[in-house]
């Protein structure tokens, strides 16, 4: 099978390409990026005028909620939704119901990916039934297929067992993925701790509940001489914190996500449940740090935490409602509106955060466009306006904040492995 995608602007942060050529994929593989590329017969065509030609996007934390939740997102549906979304590799988190902590549910998750119209790679628990008391078998999960560790939902609370596991990341050479929270601090807490906390009258969770348990595993990295990536950094003392561990040479990296750098608390008074989210909206100085985070590097990946929930469950009041929002879908549009529109991203520095730079630190064999590499792509029009309602949205869960926004940027087509897995058509 060919196709040959013609006339778009072919942007490749890994190679820093930035131009108007034509890409031919032959069966699963990239065969020639050049301008001008003869179409022969057999040969599909995809018209690309007016769009950007990037890798095929990877997300590196999203829930999936299989096994155990499979009425709200199961591995097939959530592929579904992160084809459609512009992404062709994603990261499936072990908080499920058995969690991830076993050579028997990895293999579930790669059999059950094999379904779906993209790569789910499945990343497991650090510690045995998430109960943060003993280790897990990190040499059989990664045999087994996981690409990276943790407990997310839930904070390492042993410094110990953090210590431990970071040793063995550096054994294996896979990242420790830390949900960084002092449970102590931010406990029975709902909303960032703050102005806006107190005039709802809310228990706050403190930014510190965040950045003292980094300063703490950036410590324990400095120590072993582990892999630290920081998951969903939501503070400016965060990005103050990893700042300082890059340079002096600390093996840490981290992510966060399209919320933290498109909002702010102001939204939990007009959305209530739908901008319920932990760690949670932070404040407009936060947000941003995190903005400036992305520009300067500091931050290397964006990454959704797609988290679906019933609106059974999210319409409670705000204290009984569970955390998280969907947030495949609004990738894309945020980047494009909040990053490119709005703070003078360019695409190379905006999209290497959802390419190039995760597939490094997965050290994935994809992220960039080059003749003889796999075939995944993503074609986006940047220019065209997307409106966020609930028929745009093909999750089975609709529980986004950001429901009838109105943002730019729509994923055209999808491709994986060669495969065209959706186009808007």
């Amino acid at each position: 099978m060919k196709i040959a995608i013609k006339n778009g602007r072919v942007v490749d942060p890994a190679s820093r390409t930035d131009d108007l050529l034509d890409v031919l994929i032959e069966d699963d593989t990239i065969a020639d990026i050049a301008p001008g590329i003869p179409v022969r017969d057999g040969c599909g065509v995809i018209d690309a005028s007016g769009c950007i030609v990037l890798p095929g996007l990877i997300d590196m934390h999203v829930h999936f909620r299989e096994p155990g939740r499979e009425d709200v997102e199961t591995i097939f549906s959530g592929s579904k939704v992160a084809a459609k979304s512009g992404f062709t590799s994603v990261c499936t988190l072990p908080n499920t119901d058995p969690v991830i902590d076993n050579q028997a549910l990895v293999r579930f998750i790669k059999l059950e990916a094999e379904k779906g119209p993209i790569n789910v790679f499945p990343i497991a628990t650090v510690s045995k039934g998430r109960k943060g008391e003993e280790i897990s078998e990190m040499g059989e999960l990664i045999g087994a297929g996981a690409v990276g560790f943790t407990d997310d939902g839930l904070p390492i609370m042993s410094s110990i067992l953090m210590r431990r596991a970071l040793e063995y990341s550096r054994m294996f050479d896979v990242p420790i993925i830390t949900h960084a929270e002092d449970l102590e601090l931010s406990d029975g807490g709902i909303m960032n701790e703050g102005k806006n906390s107190t005039l709802l009258g809310l228990k706050g969770i403190p930014k510190e509940s965040e950045e003292v348990m980094i300063a703490r595993d950036v410590i324990l990295t400095r120590l072993t001489g582990g892999r630290l990536h920081v998951a969903h950094v939501s503070s400016g003392g965060s990005v103050e914190i990893i700042r300082r561990a890059k340079e002096s040479g600390i093996r840490v990296t981290c992510e966060t996500a399209p919320h933290y750098f498109s909002l702010t608390d102001d939204a939990v008074a007009e959305y209530l449940s739908m901008a319920k989210m932990k760690p949670p909206l932070r404040t407009g100085e936060d947000r941003k740090a995190i903005i400036d985070g992305l520009k300067q590097g500091i931050i290397d990946v964006i990454a959704t935490d797609h988290a679906p929930h019933s609106l059974n469950e999210k319409m409670q009041e705000l204290e009984y409602a569970p955390f998280g929002i969907v947030g495949l879908e609004t990738a894309v549009p945020l980047i494009i509106t909040v990053l490119v529109r709005e703070n003078g991203f360019s695409f190379h520095e905006a999209f290497e955060k959802v390419t190039v730079n995760p597939a490094r630190i997965l050290k994935f064999d994809r992220g960039e466009l080059k003749s003889g590499k796999t075939a995944d792509i993503t074609i986006i029009n940047p220019d065209k306006k997307i409106i966020v309602s609930e028929e745009f949205m093909i999750s089975k869960c609709k529980n986004s904040p950001f429901i009838g926004m109105e943002l730019y940027g729509s994923v055209e087509h999808t491709i994986c492995s060669g495969n065209l897995v959706y186009s808007n058509k």
